[in-house]
């Protein structure tokens, strides 16, 4: 099953999530609406939602409440991202100008703050508090990993097991719960619940990696942000660290760690993507992202067979696709 077979499974519920998106980010001030609606219709891919309703619908669900489940997902998604480009002074997303860019730190962080209220209030819609409770603890764990985040920016001695703890934290933990509170919703039994758990984790796992193999490989075209990014942040990324202690001379490990520490290494994108080459950063990377994947999928053998499952199970594989 290809992505557009998955779109046009999932077509109905994406329309109501992004009508739902689009009511919800409306406000009397004006900033509100201008600020949410550039974001909202920035072109991204909308996937945490489409995993919402295809996870949603894999359990049989019988009513219209992960509509907004999906939409409190995108919401805590966008917030999240307001933040991080004022805080990595980004410029590009999508391949379109980020918000932050056009409207100023000050908006964006303040925009940003009103979709995280958005979507609680929207959680308490639900009327389910097992349904606060993941929520408020997962939008919890996402700060915190956008915080272990700025600490390990500019460390070089950053452990592999440290750069786990922050995607966890920052990207896998919003599919996790995504996935999980599919099961909540659809009153799934704790065994099913916790394989859909399982499921949202290791492919938001997969997910970060491949974005983490992106910033060494495409242009910024192809990426919709400018290619070595994370690198100019001083990002220690597991490409990048795994390219440092693999380096096959001293010179080209001080290279990079000096990249790392200083937020230099831009001008020397090109040795350091030799140096990834050359020890097999990107393809030890893609091997980390290939296993989370077939971890996903086997956590799905806890569901019965359906259509969705096989756009779920597809969902997975093209998550990584993009790094081959």
């Amino acid at each position: 099953m290809d992505i557009d077979s998955i779109r046009a499974l999932s077509n109905d519920d994406m329309q109501a999530v992004n009508q739902l998106i689009q009511q919800q980010v409306d406000s009397d001030v004006a900033l509100i609406n201008q600020l949410g609606f550039y974001i909202v219709n920035s072109g991204g891919k909308r996937l945490r939602p489409l995993l919402t309703v295809l996870s949603a619908r894999a359990m049989g669900i019988n009513n219209n409440d992960h509509h907004t489940l999906a939409a409190i997902v995108e919401f805590i998604h966008t917030a999240t991202l307001l933040h991080d480009d004022v805080v990595d002074e980004s410029t590009m997303r999508r391949g379109r100008e980020t918000a932050n860019a056009i409207f100023g730190n000050q908006a964006s962080v303040l925009v940003g703050d009103f979709l995280y209220t958005r979507s609680f209030q929207m959680m308490v819609s639900l009327k389910r508090m097992r349904v606060m409770e993941i929520l408020s603890e997962a939008t919890n764990q996402i700060a915190e990993g956008e915080v272990l985040q700025l600490m390990n920016c500019n460390d070089a001695s950053t452990t592999e097991a440290r750069y786990f703890d922050v995607i966890y934290g920052k990207t896998a933990r919003l599919f996790e719960a995504a996935t999980q509170l599919a099961a909540v919703l659809t009153d799934q039994n704790e065994h099913i619940e916790h394989a859909m758990q399982e499921y949202g984790k290791h492919l938001g796992t997969a997910f970060q990696l491949a974005d983490d193999i992106l910033d060494y490989m495409a242009d910024s075209e192809e990426m919709g942000k400018n290619a070595g990014d994370d690198l100019a942040e001083g990002k220690p990324t597991l490409p990048l660290l795994y390219a440092m202690w693999h380096a096959k001379n001293d010179d080209d490990k001080a290279l990079i760690q000096e990249a790392i520490e200083q937020s230099n290494g831009l001008p020397h994108l090109t040795r350091i993507q030799g140096i990834m080459e050359e020890t097999g950063a990107l393809g030890y990377t893609r091997e980390c992202a290939q296993k989370e994947v077939q971890m996903a999928i086997d956590s799905l053998n806890a569901i019965e067979d359906s259509e969705y499952k096989e756009a779920l199970i597809a969902l997975a594989h093209i998550s990584i696709e993009r790094t081959s």
